[in-house]
């Protein structure tokens, strides 16, 4: 029923940046809370970012001072800017939204974000 789609990711060097962008259908982001995960491979799962019903944000300490989670409520989706990438930030990128009161939790298929030295 609730559909996310990620889109964003690619290929770039060390020190430069994306947007990763999850747009959702289906469910509004803004009743519950968005996160970004990560896994690499050989590497358990890290949660990256999430931003709460409130607008409130927290962040891994790996990326604090370089990621940025935001929310635009009319289109629906959520963003995270990356600044600084380091070669450590290569990853699939999911986003997952939980939305407790509705017993949802839903996710994305990802986006392959590759920062090259």
């Amino acid at each position: 029923q609730v559909q996310l789609v990620e889109s964003g990711g690619g290929l770039v060097q060390a020190g430069g940046s994306l947007r990763l962008s999850c747009a959702a259908s289906g469910a509004p982001l803004r009743f519950g809370t968005t996160g970004w995960y990560r896994q690499a491979p050989g590497k358990k799962r890290e949660l990256v970012a999430t931003i709460t019903d409130g607008g409130t944000t927290n962040y891994a300490d790996s990326v604090k001072g370089r990621f940025t989670i935001s929310r635009d409520n009319p289109k629906n989706t959520v963003y995270l800017q990356m600044n600084s990438l380091k070669s450590e930030d290569t990853s699939v990128y999911h986003c997952n939204f939980n939305w407790a009161a509705a017993k949802l939790d839903s996710w994305g298929q990802g986006t392959q974000v590759t920062v090259s030295s």
